[in-house]
């Protein structure tokens, strides 16, 4: 539901009255969510590693074509597919990635530590090469030191440690508090140049559920809407973002389908909207 409730906000309408050409590719297709009990730590392995083969075709043809791919999801697995095909194209262009991941979680859970077998919590470990060979395929998509976590708050006791010995480099809440947005996306950003793609991974729960209140998984204390527009605009004044994800909008806990909107508005400003001081 989280893509068409996006539709239904004006999200293609609003790129376009920005003068961008939108090409709704409308919804992929695989098999549905059987709900069922985890087997061996991992809960729907298959329907993911499914949706996940059929995602990262689609979003390779699509950077094969010159395009900027936007994957509307669904659960936050579908960036397992989404940056593979990402990481892929940078291989091939002689590119450096640089991941930007905001959300409330860490998403660095394994089978051997998860509570609840959920892949939704899995999607970074997946692509460091920390999951099943079915979504790996035994390596990493990924190296973890390309990867900038943003607004995390939400991290699971064992997960902890396996983001720090990964290395991953986070900027959670506490540290956006003390140093302020201004500060964690410059050094979130530093290094990105003409030599490097951008990618945003966008979880909708990333943002304070006073704000954004249609996710199923909220965490209090996100940032607020001036925090998160700075965020999207530091990263369009960068000139390098080349594909997103927004992901984890759930309608169902939705009020008026205001986070829907939100998330249009805030990706309008990743993609040229500005202010009359800064036209």
């Amino acid at each position: 539901m989280g893509p068409q409730a996006l539709r239904v906000a004006g999200l293609a309408e609003a790129l376009r009255a920005l003068g961008h050409t939108v090409d709704d590719a409308r919804d992929l297709s695989g098999p549905a969510n059987p709900w069922q009990a985890p087997r061996n730590g991992w809960r729907h392995l298959d329907e993911v590693a499914t949706w996940n083969r059929t995602v990262r075709a689609a979003v390779g043809a699509a950077l094969h074509a010159g395009h900027f791919p936007l994957l509307l999801g669904g659960d936050h697995s579908l960036a397992i597919g989404s940056i593979g095909a990402v990481a892929a194209h940078c291989r091939e262009q002689g590119k450096r990635l640089r991941v930007l991941w905001l959300d409330a979680h860490a998403d660095f859970n394994t089978a051997q530590i998860t509570p609840s077998g959920n892949l939704h919590g899995m999607p970074l470990a997946c692509l460091c090469g920390l999951g099943p060979p079915e979504l790996t395929s035994g390596v990493a998509a990924i190296d973890p030191r390309w990867v900038r976590q943003i607004g995390v708050r939400s991290v699971d006791e064992q997960e902890k440690r396996l983001v720090h010995e990964a290395g991953l480099e986070v900027f959670d809440m506490r540290y956006i508090d003390e140093h302020g947005m201004r500060r964690t996306m410059l050094q979130a950003l530093s290094g990105v140049d003409a030599g490097t793609h951008l990618h945003l991974s966008f979880d909708i729960d990333f943002l304070d559920p006073d704000i954004a209140p249609g996710v199923a998984t909220t965490v209090r204390g996100g940032p607020g809407y001036r925090e998160a527009q700075l965020c999207m605009e530091m990263i369009a004044d960068s000139g390098r973002l080349g594909s997103m994800d927004i992901v984890e909008l759930n309608p169902a806990c939705d009020e008026h389908n205001r986070s829907a909107e939100l998330a249009v508005d805030l990706s309008c400003s990743l993609f040229g909207k500005t202010t009359l001081m800064r036209a």
